[in-house]
């Protein structure tokens, strides 16, 4: 995973609520085995029409989003199903950072343990960052949002901050630990697994 420090970029604003994740990625295109090639299912059904051809009328159509990393969403987004393909799309497709007011539990949890920092906002503020059409700069390590007119500071968990700082998947957390590992399976007499 890679470790995530700050990005500049236009937001994509994306105001819709209770995004599951069968709309982020509907559940045909689930079975590559992979976490990437997700990218160009994301939003599939409405990002596409019947014969595949892309929708001139959806937002992720428009050429001026088309390097966007920051998506600022509506409320509960991620909701529905546990699916981690949701978090792989989003990613594959570029986005690094989704902004919201909520999102459902084990998608937020999914976001961190890929590479994607999700940030909650109130309302306010959301809606404003959904108007802004210059450049936005998020700053991981100092929690804040540079807009074209203020900043905004964001909270994050200390745990989850550093996993992103460091780039640290599950299996990488883990082997932080090996030394210790190795060290208590001797004592314990336990065949050694690393």
């Amino acid at each position: 995973m890679q470790s995530f420090k700050k990005i500049k970029t236009i937001v994509t604003p994306f105001d819709k609520v209770n995004v599951d994740t069968d709309q982020i990625v509907p559940k045909q295109f689930l079975k590559l085995v992979q976490k990437s090639g997700f990218g160009q299912f994301l939003f599939y059904n409405w990002r596409y029409d019947e014969h595949e051809n892309l929708k001139p009328d959806f937002i992720l159509n428009e050429p001026k989003y088309k390097n966007s990393k920051i998506l600022v969403a509506g409320d509960n987004f991620g909701c529905g199903s546990s699916r981690e393909h949701a978090v792989w799309a989003l990613l594959d497709y570029g986005f690094s950072v989704i902004i919201s007011t909520s999102f459902a539990d084990i998608f937020y949890s999914n976001c961190f343990k890929n590479g994607i920092l999700p940030i909650i906002l109130d309302d306010k503020t959301v809606e404003k960052l959904q108007q802004e059409t210059s450049e936005v700069e998020v700053d991981l390590q100092n929690q804040t949002i540079k807009t074209s007119s203020e900043t905004i500071h964001f909270d994050i968990d200390s745990h989850k901050k550093k996993i992103l700082l460091e780039g640290l998947d599950d299996i990488a957390q883990t082997l932080i630990y090996e030394k210790q590992i190795l060290n208590f399976e001797k004592q314990s007499k336990i065949p050694s697994v690393l």
